[in-house]
């Protein structure tokens, strides 16, 4: 056999044996990894797309929480689960902060995973308790000045967009206040209700329902526009001009998974987000499906690793441990 057959015979077979794993993927469930504790928006989320996808997939969706170390856990059990489409992590945009915000990490960012797709950009939003005497991002942050260090917020890991949003708003303003950590968004909103916090930033995906039954109170929006979900709750940067920031929730899987894993699973996570009472959920919780393609969510993913890496230097955020 000369050369030219050989090289051949060997693409033949490659693209016969990925044709075979696209035709047999999936034949198991597959593992999603949720890095926040259960009831917090990636959980909530996760549990809708996990549920419509396991249709379109023909297999179950299990979801597994693994909270800790600011989402840093459940990424160390994405880097160190077999590349083959069946371990999947749900997270948000504080994988890409993670690299500039700790000293060093038991995974690579930027070479242990592959993106797939971005399911949603989420707003998140700044609440209190609602006997602070504050009602707005002004009221707030001279309360904050007239008592500086006694104010504190809920944080659900340092780094993650909950609370590096906070940390960008301190550095805006001048405030001191204090972190106390939580293990999600949910145990950090009933801390606030509780008024063991005072504040907090929160996705607006499981905090609107609270907000609207008046046991939180809403001071403003991260994003650089009105939601059409809170249209009467003013943006940050209506009185920080410039401030902005937003979360996003997206699918990775270990690098080396193969190609037709992935593209599998972003087509039929765009499936699940063109579904009317998939869109109207997301909507109502402040969220815009996008369902990208593994190429635009890589390229967003490593903008923002570059993005935060300013951010967190400019906030003069200590390395973590």
């Amino acid at each position: 056999m000369n050369r030219f057959c050989f090289a051949l015979a060997i693409a033949l077979a490659a693209l016969n044996a990925g044709d075979a794993f696209a035709q047999g993927y999936p034949n198991r469930p597959v593992r999603v990894l949720v890095p926040f504790a259960a009831g917090g928006a990636v959980d909530v989320l996760a549990r809708l797309i996990g549920q419509k996808l396991s249709e379109g997939l023909g297999q179950p969706v299990i979801i597994e929480n693994r909270p800790g170390a600011g989402g840093n856990l459940a990424s160390d059990v994405l880097a160190k689960s077999a590349a083959d489409g069946y371990t999947v992590l749900q997270t948000v945009n504080g994988i890409a902060i993670s690299p500039s915000l700790y000293k060093t990490l038991p995974f690579d960012s930027q070479k242990d995973f592959t993106a797939v797709t971005q399911i949603v950009e989420s707003q998140l939003i700044l609440v209190a308790n609602p006997n602070l005497p504050a009602s707005n991002v002004a009221e707030f942050v001279a309360l904050a000045k007239s008592k500086p260090g006694a104010l504190n917020y809920g944080s659900t890991g340092v780094g993650n967009p909950l609370h590096l949003t906070m940390e960008m708003l301190k550095s805006a303003t001048g405030i001191d206040i204090q972190a106390v950590p939580y293990r999600g968004d949910a145990p950090a909103n009933a801390a606030l209700i509780a008024g063991e916090i005072q504040l907090g930033v929160m996705p607006m995906a499981t905090t609107l329902p609270l907000v609207e039954a008046g046991r939180l109170k809403a001071l403003a929006i991260g994003g650089a526009k009105r939601s059409p979900a809170m249209p009467t709750v003013p943006t940050v940067s209506e009185t920080i001009p410039g401030f902005e920031s937003t979360s996003w929730q997206g699918y990775f899987v270990p690098a080396g998974t193969p190609r037709e894993a992935v593209v599998r699973l972003q087509q039929e996570i765009v499936k699940v987000l063109k579904l009317p009472d998939v869109i109207e959920r997301l909507r109502a919780g402040g969220n815009e499906g996008i369902g990208s393609l593994p190429e635009e969510f890589d390229t967003r993913f490593r903008a923002d690793i570059i993005k935060y890496s300013k951010i967190i230097a400019d906030a003069k955020i200590p390395k973590q441990d």
